[in-house]
């Protein structure tokens, strides 16, 4: 299998299923010196952990990280940085109904069609456990571009949305509702729904935006290596991904030229920024604001038609412990991402310029 790295310079690879002992990941190209604060680093992994709140999965996981190399004393020694994070709950026979079954919109059919087998507990490697491995990775490049700081939060759930501008939004309000939304109001409302959801066996889908302020200018190459579509790639690679818009997005479509264009102060920034921080695919100093659209979860409590290894019609109803809205739990996987393809387009840049 392959498509299990991620990064040019600084790369970030990744292994382990979701009932296998243990999950992990090896970065390379973490530049030596940097001084790690590892308490941030798990605490970015405790707000991906299952079973934090009444509404995701009640998969009780301390998704606690043992690192194995590359690091002394706290401070990276400019080798591979390894690291592991147990499997502690896991409950296998919660997925015994499924071994010979697809469940529909998942991963089983086309992992069988592709490999001839599959993991079927708890969807193996196409498990979306496999991204707590991405935040460690998205934590550690946090802190080697730690004057770039990234935000993202819930921006709707269903039907349901966020609708107050970036500066109007206070951005320490995020962690102060299980929804990881910056407005009471609105995380209220959301939280609500996601209960509702929850109590008919169904599931619901949402949209999370992320803000990315202090950005260096230059980042990004022209062509096929642009920022902005690296950033596309990354937000595409996660789990239920479905959409990425950047900037004005498909609402610029609706503009005319005139009225899209971010014309310039005199000191290269812009009046406007509905080039979301980016242009010509080359960071321009502004805010990069993107916003990343998530699938209601496939694993519905309700009973569906599907078809087994053998071609048959079956019925089938979700078991076990699933999210309701993975939109939540999303939140740091997002910001991980982000920091990744910046810190490797950062480290890029020194290349450069040497």
């Amino acid at each position: 299998m392959a498509g299990n790295s991620f990064g040019k310079l600084f790369k970030l690879t990744t292994f382990g299923e979701s009932h296998g002992p243990a999950i992990g990941g090896i970065i390379d190209g973490c530049p030596a010196g940097i001084t790690l604060d590892l308490d941030k680093i798990q605490a970015d992994l405790n707000k991906r952990k299952p079973g934090q709140s009444a509404i995701v999965t009640q998969r009780k996981e301390p998704d606690t990280v043992v690192f194995l190399s590359g690091i002394f004393e706290g401070v990276t020694t400019g080798t591979p940085i390894g690291f592991t994070i147990e499997n502690a709950n896991q409950k296998s026979n919660d997925y015994s109904h499924i071994k010979n079954t697809f469940r529909p919109s998942h991963a089983d059919y086309t992992y069988s069609e592709k490999y001839g087998v599959r993991d079927y507990r708890g969807g193996g490697r196409s498990s979306a456990r496999e991204t707590a491995c991405r935040v460690v990775g998205g934590a550690i490049a946090k802190q080697v571009i730690r004057d770039i700081e990234i935000v993202a939060f819930t921006a709707s759930v269903g039907e349901l949305k966020l609708d107050k501008e970036a500066a109007e939004l206070d951005f320490s309000l995020i962690e102060s509702n299980p929804v990881r939304c910056p407005d009471p109001e609105t995380a209220t409302k959301m939280e609500t729904y996601i209960r509702e959801i929850r109590s008919q066996g169904d599931t619901v889908g949402g949209t999370v935006k992320c803000i990315i302020k202090n950005v260096p200018k230059g980042l990004g190459e022209p062509v096929f290596d642009k920022l902005h579509a690296s950033l596309g790639q990354a937000m595409l690679s996660i789990n239920a991904v479905k959409g990425f818009e950047i900037g004005s997005g498909f609402e610029g479509t609706k503009l005319k030229g005139s009225q899209h264009n971010d014309l310039f102060n005199q000191d290269g920034s812009t009046k406007t920024n509905l080039s979301g921080g980016i242009q010509g695919g080359i960071s321009n100093g502004m805010d990069i604001y993107f916003n990343v659209a998530f699938k209601p979860v496939a694993t519905i409590m309700q009973k569906q038609e599907t078809i087994n290894s053998e071609g048959e019609l079956v019925e089938m109803q979700g078991k076990g412990r699933h999210d309701p809205c993975v939109v939540p739990r999303a939140i740091p996987i997002v910001e991980a991402m982000a920091a990744l393809v910046l810190a490797d387009f950062w480290l890029q840049n020194k290349v450069s310029k040497i």
